[in-house]
């Protein structure tokens, strides 16, 4: 098996050649494969020189863990183990992107709620981690079918989040992920999000750039913080946790570390932009007086409802928000010139994303927004479902 210390100037311990993440990402010939979603993001994870990997089992995301695995017995990952439970499975992620590690892990519905103290623990000692997280349903009675309600619980954790509609998205995004969290100036951990089962078990097409070539390492004494360094904030606040005193010093401490960890997510934007084309993609009409605002594969079904309108005369565009956090608000904004009805359809109960597009359009925007259609427990969203949710709202204007 190959060893870390195989790494040269010009290639990695597996032998990949190393490239820029312009060259991986838009220079590098690409040929078309077939694949699910846990499938591409193995390629993903190939390409990426990752120093470690940490599991542990739920559905959907399983067999994504199993086949990161695969990487490490075949020498494309450094270090790859099993946690005791999702709770450990992040605090050992933390331990490893502390020690100057890439590191990667992935989880699914009840297994984020099980973790969810640890996501905050990531942003503010300034990790540089990714999740991938393949939404399922948490919410009583089970159910592990696709629903992202969990999203909604992790928006304010400090990390960003990203949102991948299918498969080739999912395979770029995670990529860029590493490449964005790591700049000195974001350095925070990410979340790369799509809906479990219709991303992570669907076959679709891809192309992917050839495998014999890869990232370069992470360079952990580029970061602003020194890895594993207990005299340094934040790693001194693990140590000797100050902030639990009650002085002016200590809540003063405390309050701007966490505006720093969120002005870092902000200056993300210019990485995120370049790297993912843009932080919103938007197809359909362009003077569409009706819009749909949506993330992941809500934006695949409002893409067929658009279709399904316009031969009926309507005219309608999907904006599709490809950043969560940092919160796309002047990309949406001029996308919505011109817009005077906003539907929001959600894979989930409580319509997270209608709630984050109403703060952002908060006496910005006049136009009115309807949350829906929303499902949820892996229930469908056909085209049907959504071009309702449009008739009522325009015949209700019109009564």
């Amino acid at each position: 098996m190959s060893k870390i210390t195989d790494m040269t100037a010009t290639k990695n311990w597996s032998g990949q050649t190393l490239v820029t993440a312009d060259h991986l990402l838009f220079d590098a010939p690409r040929e078309k494969h077939f694949m699910t979603g846990s499938e591409v993001l193995k390629e993903a994870v190939k390409r990426c020189t990752v120093d470690a990997s940490v599991s542990y089992p739920i559905t959907p995301q399983s067999e994504a863990a199993h086949l990161i695995g695969e990487l490490w017995a075949e020498g494309y990952v450094g270090v790859y183990f099993r946690g005791e439970n999702e709770f450990g499975v992040m605090s050992e992620v933390a331990g490893c992107s502390m020690a100057g590690a890439r590191t990667i892990t992935t989880t699914s519905g009840p297994g984020t709620l099980r973790a969810m103290e640890n996501f905050a623990q990531w942003s503010g000692t300034r990790i540089p981690c990714q999740l991938i997280l393949m939404a399922r349903g948490i919410n009583s009675p089970l159910t592990i079918q696709p629903d992202n309600l969990e999203v909604s619980y992790l928006l304010e954790t400090g990390c960003m989040v990203w949102y991948a509609e299918n498969v080739q998205e999912l395979f770029d995004m995670s990529i860029a992920a590493f490449v964005v969290a790591e700049k000195p100036d974001v350095h925070v951990p990410i979340i790369t999000a799509v809906d479990g089962f219709f991303v992570s078990h669907t076959r679709e097409s891809v192309m992917l750039p050839a495998d014999d070539i890869a990232l370069f390492p992470y360079e952990p004494y580029k970061s602003p913080l020194p890895p594993i360094d207990s005299e340094t904030p934040p790693g001194r606040f693990l140590r000797d946790p100050f902030v639990m005193k009650s002085n002016y010093i200590s809540y003063a401490t405390h309050a701007s570390w966490q505006f720093e960890v969120r002005s870092a997510v902000e200056r993300s934007r210019r990485y995120a932009k370049h790297y993912l084309n843009g932080l919103v993609h938007v197809t359909g009409n362009e003077d569409a007086e009706i819009a749909f605002v949506t993330c992941g594969t809500a934006s695949h079904q409002a893409k067929e409802a658009q279709r399904d309108l316009e031969k009926q005369g309507i005219k309608t565009k999907v904006i599709k928000l490809r950043t969560i956090r940092p919160f796309p608000t002047k990309e949406l904004l001029a996308a919505l010139d011109g817009v005077t009805d906003v539907f929001v359809p959600e894979f989930n109960v409580v319509g997270w994303l209608e709630k984050e597009v109403k703060t952002a359009l908060y006496n910005k925007h006049s136009a009115a927004i309807v949350g829906g259609p929303r499902v949820a427990g892996g229930m469908s969203m056909p085209s049907e479902a959504i071009q309702k949710e449009v008739f009522e709202h325009i015949n209700g204007k019109g009564a």
